[in-house]
């Protein structure tokens, strides 16, 4: 049989642009016909019309990975937790969450297939930053926190309101190795039952899985790939 002539299912990869998501990408190009969406390729996801859009366009997706996100941004070292605008959390409820759950929505309305939604968190949506492993005068926003908080819970409601067709998982990722100054890689490190923070390979195949038929039974979970950051 001629292999190269079979049709690849289709899946979406929001955020395919960051540094997870290419690394993602170009691991899923071997099964799937992936589809990236990215705000760099001209994708703006606070537009529901442009979310609409995709998803019907994209209607016969087997998968749905969810890594479009507003990153953790430091405090400005003028401000502290007390004086910070809400304005500024709100930036995060809007992509974070509200877009987010634009996303699941729409794909779940128009899906064709028994299909699977993975959705990221963050360890730090499962616990406090410890603000005292990054350089003096840098804390970590809220925002999100509370955001990442919220994707846990969403995925939950969405797993259970949307079973048995769509499946929806979490994953909860660690620290990822980017450059970051050796004063964090020290402190980090201790922190980490591993020793180390994560290579960015090493959370394709956590997703992998999920998006594939060996995960059929499994729903409305989270997956943590954090070197055991979460356990201690």
């Amino acid at each position: 049989m001629n292999t190269q002539n079979q049709i690849k299912p289709k899946v979406i990869v929001t955020g395919s642009e960051g540094l997870i998501g290419k690394s993602l990408c170009a691991s899923l190009e071997n099964t799937y016909d992936v589809i990236r969406i990215d705000i760099k390729l001209g994708y703006d996801l606070k537009n529901q019309q442009v979310v609409i859009d995709i998803m019907k366009q994209h209607s016969d997706s087997v998968g749905l990975v969810n890594l479009f996100s507003i990153n953790p941004q430091p405090i400005n070292e003028s401000e502290n937790l007390m004086s910070i605008s809400l304005s500024s959390v709100k930036d995060y409820l809007d992509v974070n969450v509200l877009a987010l759950f634009s996303v699941c929505r729409e794909f779940a309305r128009f899906s064709e297939n028994k299909a699977s939604i993975v959705n990221f968190s963050s360890i730090y949506g499962v616990s406090s930053p410890k603000h005292f492993i990054y350089n003096a005068n840098f804390t970590k926003h809220i925002g999100y926190t509370i955001s990442k908080s919220a994707v846990l819970g969403m995925s939950k409601y969405l797993a259970t309101y949307l079973a048995p067709k769509i499946r929806v998982n979490t994953i909860i990722p660690g620290g990822i190795r980017n450059n970051q100054d050796e004063f964090f890689l020290n402190e980090y490190s201790k922190m980490s039952p591993m020793k180390r923070l994560m290579d960015v390979d090493e959370i394709v195949s956590s997703v992998s899985y999920l998006l594939s038929k060996d995960s059929s039974y499994t729903t409305g979970s989270e997956i943590h790939v954090d070197g055991g950051w979460t356990a201690w």
